[in-house]
């Protein structure tokens, strides 16, 4: 039995339900998972939210919103001051995570998993290769059976800050929907009754101008930005009894099943 995230960063209804025909896996999902849609009332900042959804810890107690802090460094796992699902589970149970985007470069645990673009993939090969690497390797692990895996795609938040609204989107969900096929379905993960999903988003998207909140400048050195970030978060699950209302339910979701 494994209890298994798949966090797609940026990931957002308006672009999958409006293409399921052709985005079959997306489909798919949503024919075997309950779904929803996970509306934040925190600021939609990538690693506000993904260090919520796996300490439980709120942004008043992690302090963690920016990855870089006021001094100006990058904030690393030992700066923030709060323990994560893997480090109350590892003692007990094998705890599985890669790339996960609260840090930069991306974290990862009782791995040595390496990012392409240390997680800020910015260029077509880099959005590949991680697409790619993420897949392949949460394979390599749900091989060993781990009681809990993480795993998180996080191109298309740069696919979508740069192409939003063009054709170039709808191609990189595609992309995406191969590789779920590939983790989710070919691999017969999904047939083992006694599996657990949850497939989450930190954030949904939407046009530059009509965000809420502005997480990065218009004008960026890798070009222009189209798009940004909105609180209407993807949320799918199978086998999981816990409501999921907020980031941090993810965290409780779990440690419920394993620790009571």
């Amino acid at each position: 039995m494994t209890f298994f995230v798949l966090g797609i960063d940026a990931a957002t209804w308006k672009v999958i339900d409006s293409n399921l025909g052709d985005l079959r896996y997306f489909g798919r999902l949503k024919e075997v998972c309950k779904s929803d849609t996970m509306v934040l009332e925190q600021e939609p900042l990538s690693p506000l939210i993904w260090c919520g959804m796996f300490s439980g810890a709120y942004p008043s107690e992690h302090g963690h919103r920016e990855f870089v802090g006021g001094d100006g460094d990058i904030v690393k796992r030992e700066d923030i001051p709060v323990d994560f699902i893997w480090d109350e589970l590892d003692n007990d149970f094998d705890v599985r995570a890669i790339n996960v985007p609260f840090v930069v470069p991306t974290f990862s645990f009782n791995d040595d998993f390496e990012a392409p673009g240390f997680g800020l993939p910015t260029d077509p090969d880099e959005w590949s290769s991680e697409l790619n690497e993420v897949t392949e390797r949460s394979l390599e692990l749900l091989d060993k059976d781990p009681d809990v895996l993480i795993s998180v795609y996080t191109s298309l938040d740069r696919v979508q800050h740069f192409h939003w609204g063009s054709s170039k989107v709808l191609k990189w969900y595609r992309r995406l929907d191969e590789k779920l096929g590939e983790l989710l379905f070919d691999s017969g993960f999904l047939e083992e009754k006694d599996n657990s999903l949850i497939v989450v988003s930190d954030h949904g998207f939407c046009s530059f101008g009509e965000a809420d909140v502005q997480t990065l400048p218009k004008e960026t050195e890798n070009g222009e930005l189209e798009g940004d970030h909105d609180k209407n978060a993807i949320l799918m699950t199978k086998n999981i009894e816990f409501e999921i209302k907020e980031p941090q339910d993810i965290y409780r979701s779990i440690k419920n099943r394993f620790m009571g």
